[in-house]
């Protein structure tokens, strides 16, 4: 795969790869610019600024459940994304995990390259994955990749030290406190607490604990491009870094996609952040929003982490049909969608791009 002027992107991405350190070994190299595979083409318009004077919707989970319900539900339909504070996670546990993160991507070459993998073939896989060829450039995201897949042991994901015990804890808590978001959603749906767990078997398998290393230009490269969620939803904590951004829309006309702006998630302290995924949208019969989210790197000398949680259906084989909730469809808000299987659905965001512009 060669551009116009004989550059081989093919054979860049399997140099980068068979380095195994991920971005976090050009940082430790020492070099002073941005290497092709991770350039946003000059051609393409710079990104927008985003806009700093909004903030997404924060709940207080200690308030009176039907406040808590309806709160969380207005930011469900309204912005898709929105902050927990009082959420009953211990603050140790965010914070030890976060650490964990970052003390695994900063470990020695050797000791993290033994865990690199593009395509995973276990638990626990670490790399920088590539964006979609068939998209524009740039090929890399300026972010590396720890992920977990936790299976029931004795398949869970096998951990170096440095980390293992901190992010165990957290897959833990975090989960338990899905299982609480989960019925939360489903009230907020007006179909009772427990009809999602009914209808999808929630569950918390897959998590990314991602670290955007420093950049000499960070104007030049993108931390995660634009993109919504193939999950029920993600729930995510981060350090205080920033550079989470997403799209504020005027309309919700799928067609005009490139309609909105582009908003700063700041950081709250002690919060957990909660979006929105598309399998969500389509169960919710597009009651709650999935929104285009980015990540853009903003420093030259201090890196981002941030850890995705992401609670899916566990019934998702090809016999596993989904769509919206049939309480909620009616003569005045008929279907948004056919019922389908995941794959089907992971496949139509494929070939269709959605997610992925």
């Amino acid at each position: 795969m060669a551009a116009a002027d004989g550059y081989d992107i093919a054979a860049a991405l399997a140099e980068f790869h068979e380095s195994g350190g991920g971005v976090r070994h050009l940082v430790e190299s020492g070099i002073t610019f941005v290497p092709r595979l991770f350039l946003v083409p000059d051609s393409l318009p710079p990104p927008p600024p985003a806009v700093a004077d909004f903030a997404i919707p924060t709940v207080d989970l200690s308030l009176p459940r039907s406040s808590t319900v309806a709160l969380i539900g207005g930011a469900a339909r309204s912005s898709g994304f929105f902050h927990v504070t009082n959420h009953g996670v211990p603050a140790s546990t965010i914070a030890a995990a976060i650490s964990a993160a970052r003390a695994f991507h900063e470990l020695p070459l050797h000791e993290r390259s033994a865990f690199y993998a593009v395509t995973p073939v276990s638990a626990a896989a670490y790399s920088t994955n590539p964006h979609p060829p068939e998209l524009h450039p740039p090929a890399l995201p300026w972010r590396d990749t720890l992920s977990l897949c936790f299976l029931p042991p004795p398949d869970g994901p096998d951990l170096p030290p440095a980390c293992r015990d901190a992010l165990l804890e957290y897959h833990r808590s975090l989960a338990e406190f899905g299982r609480s978001m989960t019925a939360l959603l489903s009230e907020a749906l007006g179909v009772g607490a427990e009809r999602l767990e009914q209808a999808m078997q929630v569950e918390a398998r897959l998590m990314g604990c991602h670290y955007y290393p420093p950049c000499p230009e960070p104007a030049r490269v993108v931390g995660g491009r634009s993109h919504t969620d193939p999950s029920l939803f993600t729930v995510l904590v981060q350090d205080g870094a920033g550079g989470l951004q997403v799209r504020r829309r005027r309309c919700d006309d799928d067609a005009a996609r490139d309609d909105g702006e582009w908003v700063d998630v700041a950081p709250v302290t002690g919060a957990i952040l909660i979006n929105i995924g598309d399998v969500l949208k389509v169960v919710s019969n597009e009651e709650f929003k999935s929104v285009e989210h980015r990540v853009m790197v903003k420093s030259t000398q201090v890196a981002r982490v941030s850890i995705a949680l992401f609670f899916n259906p566990a019934k998702c084989d090809e016999s596993d049909l989904f769509g919206p909730l049939p309480e909620l469809v009616t003569d005045e808000r008929p279907a948004r969608y056919q019922r389908i299987t995941f794959p089907e659905f992971m496949n139509f965001r494929r070939v269709s791009g959605h997610g992925t512009t």
